[in-house]
């Protein structure tokens, strides 16, 4: 072909990219192109505002610094990146006549809307006789590619990562080549504006997130580098949220500044040399193509469906008491302090360590009776690293509604789970600096720290620290009630 247009989604990378390989190996020129999707972003623009009347989300703010980033790269190539804010089913073909484009190439995605959305891009495309040609690239193994011994879709995790590591091959890992020959990055046409629209011009401001969170392919390398060098000891420091445990790659990931298949790759390698770290991150891998497996095969799970439909028999705590107890535990004040501070690290940056998003989900809806999906539209709202499957996979799994899901009668109590995990209390008091001079008995659980502890802390339930809106022991009790219906049914 002459031309072609490679549409950047949730890749934001120009190293090994299956559209762009294929676009590459298959056109003279080609072109690169990213739309901000207003039926994305334009229900993000609803809540708070600041004093210029601009929504403050780290996420559009970390993207649009990527691609920046890439732009700068295509330009050094001759090229440059064309950016639309609007609707892709409007801006693509529009772009793609413009330039007479005989082909859009893009990757594969695994939610409903997404799917619904490439549908109409290539419906479109196609009366203009433009080709939509999609690819695998953001998992190893995707939809019907991993079945069991009889051809069902897998729903359980230990023998869907025994299929998925059995079936692996070489191949399933090579980087695609990305390489342009001189020349093949197009230049834009003067009557194809190429600027990228402002952060304000859509209704957001600036977060600083580059500040801990270092955009693009380049900030996500500096990550991986620093990651392989500690990878080793992964499966001793990633529970312990107060040190340097985990990858902290998730973001990058998220949206494709980094590849799948280059971590998959380095994990592999160290696995089979002995790393036990790197066993347990590949796992922790396999567990992300185990979701979007399960979307990709449940759609309905978009729709707010439980994976198991007999929990959505449950009964929920409702009205102004659920409310008021959702608000607590949003704002980091449930008087449970482990609790309180992952929540705190969510709001102020975005991110949540794994171990801890397990416990606060635990406890939102088995201590505070609460359903799931608040805390997954929460978190969808809050996390940098937000992917749908991933996210409300980890929910279901909280709230024993979903797919190879701890059983409704483990209940995390986060007394001990904070004694585990964050035994100094130095996680605590990062983010609970009230808290500081407890000891490190007490940090766990305040109001049982005794009155002179507390004096000469300088703290006062009730007015520097709350106490527990629930006690834990009959919240379990009350649990193991609102469960029963499961139970009964099943």
């Amino acid at each position: 072909m002459e031309k072609a247009l490679v549409w950047l989604r949730r890749d934001l990378r120009f190293y090994d990219h299956a559209a762009l390989h294929h676009a590459l190996k298959e056109s003279k020129q080609v072109w690169l192109a990213f739309i901000f999707d207003t039926d994305i972003l334009k229900p993000l623009l609803k809540g708070e505002l600041d004093a210029n009347g601009l929504k403050h989300d780290r996420r559009v703010d970390f993207i649009w610094q990527g691609l920046k980033q890439l732009d700068e790269e295509l330009q050094k190539q001759g090229g440059g990146l064309i950016v639309r804010f609007g609707k892709p089913a409007e801006c693509i073909p529009e772009i793609a006549n413009e330039l007479g484009v005989e082909a859009v190439y893009v990757n594969h995605d695994y939610e409903p809307s997404a799917i619904e959305r490439d549908l109409a891009v290539k419906a479109v495309l196609e009366k203009s006789g433009i080709q939509f040609k999609d690819f695998k690239d953001q998992v190893i193994f995707e939809k019907k590619e991993i079945l069991t011994n009889s051809g069902t879709v897998f729903s359980i995790f230990t023998p869907y990562k025994n299929n998925w590591l059995k079936t692996l091959q070489e191949k399933d890992l090579a980087a695609y080549e990305c390489k342009p020959k001189p020349g093949q990055i197009a230049s834009i046409p003067k009557k194809l504006n190429h600027e990228l629209p402002s952060l304000e011009s859509m209704g957001f401001c600036a977060t600083g997130i580059e500040s801990y969170l270092p955009p693009g392919s380049n900030g996500g390398q500096i990550f991986l580098e620093d990651f392989l060098s500690r990878i080793d000891q992964y499966q001793i420091g990633r529970d312990f949220p107060a040190i340097k445990g985990v990858s902290y790659l998730s973001t990058h990931l998220r949206f494709g500044m980094l590849s799948i298949r280059g971590l998959v790759r380095e994990a592999h390698r160290r696995m089979l040399a002995g790393s036990m770290g790197a066993t347990i991150w590949l796992s922790e891998l396999i567990w992300r193509d185990f979701y979007f497996m399960i979307l990709a095969n449940h759609p309905r799970l978009a729709s707010g469906a439980s994976f198991k439909p007999e929990y959505d028999n449950i009964a929920w705590e409702s009205g102004a008491h659920a409310k008021k107890l959702f608000n607590a535990w949003c704002k980091g004040q449930t008087g449970y302090p482990l609790v309180d501070a992952a929540m705190h690290q969510l709001n102020q940056s975005g991110y949540m360590h794994n171990r801890l998003r397990m416990v606060v989900a635990s406890f939102l809806t088995k201590d505070l009776g609460i359903d799931w999906r608040w805390g997954e539209a929460y978190f969808a709202e809050h996390l940098n690293d937000f992917e749908f499957s991933s996210n409300n996979g980890g929910w279901q799994w909280a709230s024993s509604s979903g797919c190879d899901a701890q059983p409704y009668f483990r209940i995390f109590n986060p007394i001990t789970q904070s004694e585990k995990f964050d035994p100094e209390g130095k996680f605590i008091r990062r983010y609970l600096p009230q808290l500081e001079k407890l000891s490190k008995k007490s940090i766990h659980a305040p109001w049982k720290a005794g009155h002179i502890e507390l004096e000469s802390a300088g703290i006062t339930l009730g007015r520097d620290y709350p106490f527990p809106v629930v006690d834990h022991d009959e919240a379990r009790k009350n649990t193991l009630i609102r469960y029963s219906v499961v139970k009964k049914i099943s």
